[in-house]
């Protein structure tokens, strides 16, 4: 068997880690050929790819990123692609097609899965908002940086009387925000799922400070947003590649805290450091296990399907579920949240 495989969307911690594990398994194992396609589709439709065997994946399993290199697709080409995917699987030369990504690569991967090509999806997201699968690999490592960023910034915001507000990544769901921010012990948490009163986030500093708690560090998601009429602030405008541009909420949030508590506070914007670096043990056994998984599905000619965590076992499920909706942050998980601040 000749396996395409690809890491599409944003990088994370653990891409590198899937690559290996397909390699091995299916090189040791299966004596099959592996073929790695550069910048994601783009290099599947241009048919830039090179082989991948175990020299090739060697030292790879903690380096951030990925070795194939990744990019966004604009949709129109894509769509236009769809409809000779098995003419450039058959002129390429591959049997099956693991394509690595989140929800738009895994809709692009749905959608060659319907033009007829043989595909076995692999999730991947550091936002965990994928709902068919408990976690994603990525998640665990952003969760992790965010929250050391938070723990450094309490020790200056104390010794400044200060306000930090701290944006990390989470679009549509605020997973980093709200396991972050209650792991580093944030006094508050703005997530996209629910919209914020800053109101209600001058009366917590302003508790505070009156108890002698002379700092504050508020942890808010890139999505998050105020309730209508509380703040001015801009949605922002869609790119090319249909995502919503987010025009900083913590640097807004940060300026009417300021303004309203005539106390000093700054936005901290931990942006794409929390994609890069080395993957957590737990991320590396992840993104190991998925891979394994990947190949034995192949081999099974289980196409249309990607692997998924349910609980500690890993499973296959159905492309078309895992791009039905976006995983968001239930209101339990919330109201746990807002008791510990």
């Amino acid at each position: 068997m000749r396996i395409g495989i690809l890491t599409a969307g944003g990088d994370c911690p653990g891409l590198n880690a899937v690559i290996r594990s397909v390699v091995h398994r299916a090189v040791t194992h299966y004596g099959d050929e592996v073929i790695g396609f550069e910048d994601g589709y783009a290099g599947l439709l241009d048919g830039r790819y090179r082989s991948l065997g175990l020299n090739e994946v060697s030292g790879i399993l903690a380096r951030g990123g990925t070795i194939l290199g990744s990019s966004r697709l604009e949709r129109d080409r894509f769509r236009a692609a769809c409809e000779d995917a098995p003419a450039l699987a058959k002129e390429i030369g591959f049997d099956v097609l693991i394509p690595i990504g989140g929800e738009g690569t895994l809709t692009a991967a749905k959608m060659l899965s319907d033009a007829g090509l043989s595909v076995v999806g692999v999730p991947k997201t550091i936002d965990n908002d994928i709902s068919s699968t408990d976690r994603t690999f990525g998640f665990d490592t952003a969760v992790g940086v965010a929250t050391e960023a938070m723990d450094r910034l309490k020790t200056t915001a104390e010794s400044h009387q200060r306000v930090m507000v701290v944006e990390v990544m989470g679009r549509h769901a605020g997973w980093i925000a709200l396991e972050s921010g209650m792991a580093g012990g944030a006094h508050g948490i703005c997530l996209p799922e629910r919209p914020f009163d800053p109101a209600d986030l001058v009366k917590l500093v302003e508790e505070r400070f009156s108890r002698g708690k002379k700092f504050a560090v508020i942890c808010v998601a890139e999505g998050a947003h105020p309730q209508d009429g509380t703040m001015d602030y801009n949605v922002g405008a869609i790119d090319r590649f249909g995502h919503e541009r987010f025009q900083g909420i913590g640097t807004a949030l940060a300026y009417e805290l300021e303004t309203r508590l005539g106390k000093e506070a700054k936005p901290v914007i931990l942006g794409h450091v929390q994609r890069g670096g080395t993957p957590t043990a737990y991320d590396r056994v992840l993104a190991t296990r998925f891979g394994w998984h990947a190949v034995e599905a192949a081999h099974r000619e289980d196409f249309g399907r990607m692997t998924a965590l349910r609980g500690t076992d890993i499973t296959m499920v159905p492309l078309a579920e895992a791009v039905t909706e976006l995983k968001t942050v239930p209101k339990d998980r919330m109201d746990e949240a807002e008791s510990v601040f």
